[in-house]
């Protein structure tokens, strides 16, 4: 069926990325809407609108400061009404105009400090191509800084490392997700216990599932330092690992340290460890599906899983032996009556965190060059870069990941859809409500064909985060879905489905 395609450009008009997932969500409820998209002017933005065939000569004249209002509709005059409405949303959400009494609003980093002169940490969220700038003007003023803006040149996260390394300064980012700090918490972090546990990691959700994890097991943690995902790069050279690292050793709350990475670069790895060996303190090191001889020279304990550190780091601290997770599911987990079609053998991960994505591709056997030839499941992280170019975060906005999981189950070979679920600050209020519409739907996709599927997730929380982890995990288990306590678990229990299907005899 042809569609209308409608645009509305609002001159001079920036509202952040919630604010602009919650209109898309609210157009796209409206009947005969297929699609909305708001975005900002930015060439990147009007490529983006291209290729999801939203882009009208209209957009073609916004500038970056220029907000955007794209969309798909069965029907011209419904199209024009979706675009009213949208304005109606923004005009709600706008702030109320100051009155003449009133304080204008800070719009610069050297105002904030005139209104809190005792500050020392800046957040830059902006749209990358502005991150640059406002970070260095806050390194310049003596502030750390926290950068959860994404889309940042390689060089420039360069030049701001080094000019922070100068000052002795904290540099967290680009694409920092997760940090909390004197116990406050940044981007999307937890509601955890304060403890005697500090993690330095270049993984927002690493670090996510690892105080969790930590948490869960009666402990807590002291300082969670993240510094980005190209932090442990051959060029950066693990400068800020190795900063928080330094922190954490002169830090008397922080008795055990949890170092999260991807494998780094080999130099950048014996650097980090031999700085790990000078702090005196036990350092647990999950660089995830690397080598562990290096990290065993040097006197450090390597973690196979983030579940894994959480509970080595656990043990350590209680002066304890650690009771780690076994390797292979339990066959009363394995044979819970799921009954594959015959070429059904596909797990299909659909993942908003980085590092648990990168965790359950490891575990699916993805990350081994001789097995990745032949391995037939698939991992997608969402929540990489080329997704989220002029759109929210999937752990906020789980529009792309419910037409993701609708297009996995119309997939014959599909037989396990594979999922993390993450909670806390700044991630959306109700996940597994946001979810729930995606998996009846798949579900009845399947159904359609005489298929069976799975749904398998684990759910990154704690019972003090806003959507509280035990309602969330109730609500996912009524919708059908089998829970593990943690991603490692969950992708080995996904595993474990599809070849109990295929050692079940035929009938």
């Amino acid at each position: 069926m042809a569609q209308t395609i409608r645009c509305r450009v609002h001159r001079d008009t920036y509202r952040d990325s919630v604010e602009l997932m919650r209109v898309a969500t609210e157009i796209e409820r409206l009947p005969g809407i297929a699609r909305a998209a708001l975005l900002m002017g930015t060439p990147a933005n009007r490529e983006l609108l291209a290729d999801a065939g939203l882009l009208v000569p209209e957009a073609m004249t916004a500038r970056p400061g220029d907000l955007v209002v794209a969309v798909a509709a069965t029907h011209a005059s419904v199209a024009d009404h979706a675009l009213a409405h949208g304005t109606t949303l923004l005009t709600a959400m706008a702030p109320p105009p100051a009155r003449a009494a009133d304080r204008p609003p800070l719009r610069t980093i050297a105002q904030g400090l005139t209104e809190l002169p005792e500050a020392n940490l800046a957040i830059v969220s902006t749209p990358g191509a502005y991150a640059t700038a406002e970070a260095l003007k806050a390194l310049k003023r003596g502030l750390h800084v926290f950068v959860f803006s994404d889309n940042v040149p390689l060089e420039d996260e360069i030049e701001l490392k080094r000019l922070a390394g100068a000052k002795h300064l904290l540099m967290m980012g680009p694409d920092c997700g997760t940090a909390i700090l004197d116990g406050v918490p940044l981007g999307f972090a937890n509601a955890v216990r304060s403890g005697r546990i500090g993690l330095v990691g270049a993984s927002g959700s690493g670090l996510q599932q690892v105080s969790c994890l930590v948490d869960r097991l009666g402990e807590g943690v002291s300082q969670v330092i993240g510094v980005g995902g190209r932090d442990l790069h051959d060029r950066i050279g693990g400068a800020m690992m190795l900063a928080g690292l330094e922190r954490l050793a002169g830090d008397p709350s922080t008795a055990v340290i949890v170092l999260v990475s991807k494998p780094p670069a080999p130099a950048v790895a014996q650097r980090v460890l031999d700085a790990a060996r000078r702090t005196g303190k036990p350092v647990i090191v999950n660089f995830l599906g690397g080598e562990t001889s290096a990290i065993r020279d040097a006197a450090a304990i390597p973690a196979a899983t983030l579940e894994d550190a959480a509970r080595l780091a656990v043990a350590v601290a209680r002066g304890r032996k650690p009771e780690l997770t076994p390797r292979r599911v339990p066959a009363a987990r394995r044979g819970m009556g799921t009954r594959f079609a015959s070429g059904q053998d596909r797990v299909r991960g659909l993942y908003s965190g980085g590092t648990l994505a990168e965790e359950a591709a490891l575990i699916l056997g993805m990350n081994d060059a001789a097995a990745a030839e032949v391995c037939p499941h698939t991992v997608v992280d969402l929540g990489a870069d080329e997704f989220t170019v002029g759109r929210p975060h999937p752990m906020i906005d789980f529009r792309l990941r419910n037409e993701r999981i609708v297009a996995a189950a119309r997939d014959r070979a599909t037989a396990v859809i594979l999922l993390d679920v993450v909670l806390g600050h700044g991630a959306h209020p109700d996940p597994a409500g946001a979810l729930a519409p995606a998996i009846a739907r798949a579900s009845r996709e399947a159904a359609r064909s005489r298929r069976s599927l799975a749904i398998v997730a684990s759910v990154c929380g704690t019972s003090r985060d806003p959507q509280d982890l035990v309602a969330q995990e109730h609500a996912l288990t009524a919708a059908g879905v089998l829970l593990a306590p943690s991603n490692a678990q969950a992708a080995r229990l996904a595993v474990g489905l599809v070849a109990a299907a295929e050692r079940r005899p035929s009938t």
